[in-house]
């Protein structure tokens, strides 16, 4: 029986996806070389220990890659209130009329109406503010609504990009720095939206994607803007119960295309990374080129477009868990997870991939 019907007949809860990783194995810090990192790859009967480079020799000419372009902002921003109090922004979203979207921490939420000072880059002195307007996107909802300004007026992405810092994960205890700036962004990275990386595609370097091209493969794009939401855990032990967080995303009409070109000649899809498929089997589920999704993959999800999956290894009890899962089938996933902390693999956004297929 396939795996997928196995898994769909099984009430999966939220410990299923609960195992100990080692703290020694997560990544601090990015491979010295980004198509160097280590590759697990598990197309065949027995699970390979590869090098990311070795990638193109595992694909076959006339398949096709899509990939995420979507590009991290400078989403983290520090401030202060008038009373001394420190606060920090994590915008989620940049909503247009110079407002956003954002997460607030602070010891006590300033009153709507209020403006507080946001701490610039150094040697500039612009009068950089944020106004609380509200919550988002109602009166119930869990992000704050603000207008940043400056003396100029330049837009948020302008402002992010001058005074924000690269928003890393909760996992990686260091601050962003130069480094960070630089790799936590895919090489072609050209739509700004993201408060995270779609770190499968960090692997990727020009020499790799050369090696990609002289074997005949094919490559697409999509648009998804990733949310912090990526990185919550999922706290409700009945699945059914858990509030998916909502992303935006496109579909351009050329990789429409590409993908129907791929089907025709009999070539496989490669998604690279898991917010590429949510973005493809949003679309297929739908129909809707662009929009919000909040589309929840579980073990029994019936994928349609996507073959291959290449992925780094994700948190426990998140729905990353759930996605690989479902793509791959629930065993197998828990089998490689183990197989890579005995083989000492490096976990998270920073950390190594896995090549994964389908299970039919």
């Amino acid at each position: 029986m396939p795996l997928t019907l196995a898994d769909a007949a099984r009430a999966f809860t939220l410990s299923d996806f609960d195992f100990h990783l080692p703290p020694e194995l997560i990544a601090q810090h990015p491979a010295p070389e980004r198509s160097g990192s280590r590759l697990l790859d598990s197309t065949s009967a027995t699970p390979q220990d590869r090098v990311f480079r070795d990638l193109p020799s595992l694909l076959q000419p006339g398949d096709l890659l899509v990939f995420n372009d979507t590009r991290v902002i400078n989403a983290r921003l520090f401030g202060e209130k008038s009373t001394g109090g420190k606060l920090e922004l994590l915008v989620e979203r940049v909503l247009g009329g110079n407002q956003v979207a954002a997460h607030l921490r602070v010891s006590k939420k300033p009153e709507v109406g209020a403006s507080v000072a946001l701490t610039g880059a150094p040697g500039t002195h612009e009068n950089l503010r944020a106004t609380l307007l509200g919550r988002w996107p109602d009166a119930q909802g869990a992000l704050f609504r603000f207008v940043l300004t400056n003396d100029a007026g330049d837009d948020p992405f302008t402002l992010m990009a001058r005074h924000g810092h690269v928003p890393l994960p909760p996992y990686i205890t260091h601050s962003d720095s130069a480094e960070d700036a630089a790799r936590y962004q895919t090489v072609f990275a050209k739509n700004p939206g993201a408060v995270a990386a779609p770190t499968a595609a960090l692997h990727f370097d020009d020499a790799l994607l050369a090696a990609l091209d002289a074997r005949g493969v094919q490559r697409a794009f999509v648009t998804l803007h990733v949310g912090a939401g990526t990185f919550q855990p999922v706290k409700t032990e009945n699945l059914a119960e858990h509030q998916m967080h909502s992303e935006w995303y496109d579909v351009p009409t050329a990789t429409q295309q590409a993908i129907a070109d791929c089907r025709a000649r009999g070539g496989r899809l490669i998604a690279v990374g898991t917010t590429t498929v949510r973005t493809l089997e949003s679309w297929a589920k739908t129909g809707q080129t662009t929009g919000d999704t909040q589309i929840f993959i579980t073990p029994g999800f019936e994928f349609q477009l996507v073959d291959l999956l290449v992925t780094n290894f994700h948190l426990p009890k998140s729905s990353l868990m759930m996605l690989v899962s479902a793509f791959a089938g629930y065993e197998p996933v828990m089998a490689l997870y183990q197989h890579a902390m005995a083989a000492q693999y490096r976990f998270f956004s920073y950390g190594d991939a896995m090549l994964l297929a389908r299970q039919r």
